[in-house]
């Protein structure tokens, strides 16, 4: 193994508030490396896209000038050296437009994979993804019911398992609001079609049945494990039912490892984007890592990035300003991605499957836009007609995906020889 680690983590983001994170947590960051035996050095990507939230360029530079005195480097991939940077792979590796295009870019899945690139570049070997909407604490409960906080080792625990275990990939753990799923007032009725409308939008982790308990038990929040919080009970992860799935955040890839490490890929205005990252997974070795980020998933606790850690967290409610905007938003992206990973993962059964998915939505979908003020959500049923009639098209571009990846990787494993 080598004597020096190159860290790199990276931002994919549209939201300028990343720029709190790093200048919150860059001498955290410095800490934990230093307690490492080997010497490591640390560089954060940020990938910004203006677009997002109509933002300028100058937005993402409020790096305090403290970050750039340090021993990190700072990366940015801006919208100017993607065009140029997509116009000299498809030279170098003999791609068209289109194909360029699934691959380099901005969004969720292309967005990583332009990242990924940039990180490979850099002679990056471990590559940690952070989501700019996440701070390295967690959030415990204590026997009165009052909050307490813990730091986490964000950086330092994935680079201590990837190299103990030779991992392909590390994954930690969230806590806080994980759910972007507000809570809803309903009466008896109501909540039938609650249940109806999250059994179309969601999967078989999401379900209304546990968001209810979740809320009905401490507010909507996941609290943190004692025992993962204190960097107890690291472990493979296995398959279930065939496969291996991971989340996009708090994800590091071994790109030492490049052969096991597959593209992202979601359908146009779809999520999933760590979800088909993960069905394209050949025997890769995943260590379950104890760290936790909490996941201010309503960015309505960004004082804890100023050391203001709460004694309570409470309900975030459907009523609240620009909750219903976001759920909306989380909502499309779910319903457009579920067409493709159900003919993934169960072609044979697909008609079968959109069948009831669609009679979920249809039979729900008045009911729970009544529930909201402003709120459009009737275009779900637009959303998902569309992507259940593109399926075929979209299962393509995501092979297609992954041999263009295949021959990114080849190249750079051949240069690198």
């Amino acid at each position: 193994m080598k004597n020096e680690i190159n860290m790199g983590i990276g931002f994919v983001t549209g939201r300028p508030n990343v720029c709190e994170i790093i200048n919150a947590y860059y001498k955290e960051i410095l800490e934990q490396v230093k307690r490492y035996e080997k010497k490591v050095n640390v560089t954060f990507f940020i990938l910004y896209d203006t677009e997002y939230l109509n933002t300028k360029a100058d937005d993402f530079y409020n790096i305090n000038l403290e970050v750039y005195e340090s021993k990190i480097n700072i990366v940015y991939i801006t919208p100017d050296k993607i065009k140029e940077e997509r116009h000299l792979i498809r030279q170098r590796y003999d791609l068209n437009e289109e194909e360029a295009d699934l691959i380099f870019g901005h969004g969720h899945a292309r967005g990583r994979n332009t990242l990924m690139y940039y990180a490979l570049k850099s002679g990056i070997d471990y590559l940690l993804f952070w989501d700019d909407d996440e701070y390295p604490r967690a959030c415990l409960k204590a026997e009165d019911g009052s909050v307490y906080w813990k730091k986490q080792d964000n950086v330092l625990k994935h680079i201590e398992y990837m190299e103990k275990e030779n991992a392909d990939i590390t994954i930690g753990y969230h806590c806080g609001y994980i759910s972007p799923i507000p809570y809803m007032e309903c009466d008896e009725d109501e909540e039938g079609y609650v249940t109806r409308f999250i059994e179309a939008i969601g999967n078989e982790v999401v379900t209304w049945k546990s968001i209810k308990e979740k809320f009905e038990k401490d507010g909507g929040v996941t609290f943190a494990n004692p025992d993962i919080a204190d960097g107890k009970g690291a472990y493979e992860q296995q398959a279930v039912n065939g496969r291996k799935f991971v989340v996009g955040s708090t994800l590091c890839l071994n790109l030492t490892h490049l052969e096991k490490i597959p593209a992202f890929y979601n359908p146009p205005g779809a999520r999933g984007e760590d979800t088909f990252f993960s069905t394209a997974f050949d025997d890769v070795k995943i260590i379950k890592v104890p760290l936790y980020h909490f996941h201010d998933g309503f960015l309505k606790y960004k004082e804890i990035m100023a050391g203001e850690e709460p004694k309570k967290l409470r309900v975030i409610k459907s009523s609240e300003k620009n909750i219903e905007k976001r759920f909306l938003k989380a909502s499309q992206g779910w319903i457009k991605y579920k067409p493709l990973f159900m003919y993934i993962t169960d072609p044979e059964n697909y008609e079968k499957n959109i069948k009831e998915v669609y009679n979920n939505l249809n039979k729900s979908i008045e009911e729970i836009n009544n529930l909201f003020d402003n709120s459009n959500f009737l275009v779900l049923v637009d959303n998902l007609k569309e992507c259940d009639e593109n399926v075929k098209k979209h299962y393509a571009d995501y092979i297609e995906t992954n041999r263009i990846w295949g021959i990114i990787k080849e190249h750079e494993k051949r240069w690198k020889k």
